[in-house]
């Protein structure tokens, strides 16, 4: 099927330009909520104390799990139009709350409460494999992949930039009126499409039934698991490297980075063109290699050069995002009228393994440096490449 041909029948699905482009600022714009706190954790800790550090970060991502655990299922089985409406309504008033937070208790559970309801952003992946026909699938879910790892990474940024100048209060109030925007958009853009009903309790269960019945469910989710571990090995100590000796940055300067690592998410849509016509084994295969080829780069240079960091987060980005989209086709095709359950599967287990990435990489670099960082990534990148490269033929 020609590229025409394949955004023609999209268009026959309900998957117009408008609707595209709807759920790449939705997937964006609700992840992004729970990296706000991320550069604004100092002057939290001015307001409230030293545990801040640790507890409005740990709520959101905390959070973030729960959502993607309790919530997204439910796409399955409602119109997935109406929950990121009603999710990122919520959201909003979730931020308020947290820009008017009078103690660290209450911006704690308010960013509970908003790590949970940004989950908005994996009901629109899901949304869009749901709505894009099979020949062009890997493409689509690309295209609105790059809004989420944009407001992954571009996150960080915004928030520090604005926080420097109107105070943490503002990032928060800001954001509530994105929030409100996306439920606008979500209501004039995406077509309603209800699936078919289900218990909640059912649709829980089901999901322990995909993970024993699907194998290549189980390789996917592992494969990306240990790509996205390196990947926190890398993030979560990135900071302890250059605001040191010989780079010295400020916390603005190392936010930065993550500008660099945009470049790497607009390869979402080749990955998954590639994906489309080759399908999805080769693209995990060069994906964790790119990720392998990054910590080489960053063992051999990193420690004394800022165009070696840069040159590894290029390269990080780029696998893994590559590898994510060919996994999230891979899984998406397994069983079409389950597509949030199994987006559930694999990105809970994504993210287990990159809580223990960042905190293997975090000992790492307390134990030997930086190049323990990077023996730990390469580690973890090459079990990733070893998972794909063993799995057998066609499977």
């Amino acid at each position: 099927m020609s590229g025409a041909d394949g955004i023609a029948t999209a268009e026959a699905h309900g998957f117009t330009p408008r609707a595209r482009l709807g759920l790449t600022l939705i997937a964006g714009g609700a992840v992004a909520n729970i990296y706000y706190n991320q550069p604004l954790l100092a002057m939290l800790v001015t307001d409230f104390g030293a545990r801040a550090a640790l507890w409005v970060p740990t709520a959101s991502l905390v959070g973030y799990g729960l959502g993607i655990l309790g919530l997204v299922p439910l796409g399955d089985s409602l119109s997935r139009r109406s929950l990121i409406i009603g999710q990122t309504l919520g959201l909003a008033v979730a931020l308020l709350a947290a820009a008017l937070s009078p103690n660290l208790t209450s911006l704690a559970l308010a960013s509970l409460v908003i790590g949970i309801l940004a989950s908005a952003a994996q009901q629109a992946v899901p949304f869009a494999a749901e709505l894009a026909p099979d020949a062009s699938r890997g493409r689509m879910v690309g295209q609105v992949m790059t809004g989420l790892l944009s407001g992954i990474l571009l996150a960080r940024t915004v928030s520090g930039l604005v926080g420097a100048h109107y105070g943490w209060r503002a990032v928060f109030f800001a954001a509530a009126a994105v929030a409100v925007l996306m439920a606008g958009i979500a209501a004039t853009t995406l077509p309603g499409i209800r699936g078919r009903p289900l218990r909640y309790r059912a649709l829980l269960l089901s999901i322990l039934h995909l993970v024993r019945s699907q194998p290549a469910l189980r390789r996917a989710s592992l494969s990306q698991g240990l790509l996205f571990a390196s990947f926190n090995a890398f993030w979560a100590t990135l900071a302890l490297l250059v605001e040191a000796p010989p780079f010295n940055l400020t916390a603005a300067g190392a936010g930065l980075f993550g500008v660099i690592g945009v470049a790497g998410a607009f390869v979402a849509p080749l990955s998954g063109r590639f994906t489309d016509r080759r399908g999805p084994r080769p693209m995990v295969v060069i994906g964790a290699l790119f990720v392998v080829a990054a910590f080489a780069v960053l063992w051999a240079g990193g420690s004394r050069s800022l165009v070696a960091v840069a040159l590894g987060v290029l390269l990080i980005d780029i696998g893994l995002n590559a590898a994510l989209i060919a996994n999230q086709t891979r899984v998406y095709a397994l069983v079409p009228s389950a597509r949030g359950r199994l987006n559930t599967v694999l990105f809970t287990i994504m993210f287990v393994f990159g809580a223990l990435g960042a905190f293997a990489g975090s000992q790492a670099f307390l134990m030997a440096g930086w190049s323990g960082v990077c023996a730990v990534g390469i580690l973890l990148a090459g079990a990733g490449f070893l998972v794909s490269v063993l799995e057998p033929r066609g499977a």
